[in-house]
């Protein structure tokens, strides 16, 4: 199996059930979860330069406000977000720096030992990433989470003061 195949078969196995199994809804390679007056939005990002040997990929994961999007009768999109981060804003520092990370985010190559590389995955999105956005019910609750953080937390904190 190539390491394109490898991915595939990861989404399929792992991540798209998960994720349904916790009510994202998908398209394609993103996912999201309405929270009332918000989504939560996981965007798998795979790379121009992979190759079917090699594929880096990254998820984006972002908060979109109800309120700031052009038409609500639509399906939340990444370009919609408020709060845009990568999976390593939610990881720890030590799972950070696992043998399936780099600089990019995720790498899987033809020789990756799928069991290791699930693990990895599974402890990232179970321990870290998927309980940080299933504790997100309110806006106040977004601030509580991403207020902190320079340039998208003003945003989030002022697009908030506006539609009230």
């Amino acid at each position: 199996m190539n390491a394109k195949e490898k991915q595939l078969e990861f989404i399929k196995s792992y991540l798209k059930p998960t994720l349904k199994n916790l009510e994202y809804k998908t398209s394609g390679q993103t996912w999201w979860k309405d929270k009332g007056d918000f989504y939560t939005l996981i965007n798998l990002q795979n790379f121009s330069w992979n190759t079917k040997d090699r594929v880096n990929f990254c998820f984006n994961i972002v908060i979109v406000l109800k309120s700031e999007m052009k038409d609500v009768t639509k399906k939340p999109q990444i370009y919609d977000s408020i709060i845009y981060q990568r999976e390593n804003s939610y990881v720890s520092d030590k799972n950070n720096m696992h043998s399936f990370r780099n600089k990019n985010g995720y790498l899987l190559e033809n020789h990756t030992d799928m069991n290791d590389f699930y693990k990895e995955l599974k402890s990232d999105f179970e321990n870290f990433i998927l309980p940080k956005l299933e504790k997100l019910n309110s806006l106040q609750d977004c601030i509580d989470n991403f207020g902190s953080i320079p340039f998208f937390g003003e945003r989030l904190i002022n697009a908030i003061k506006v539609k009230k």
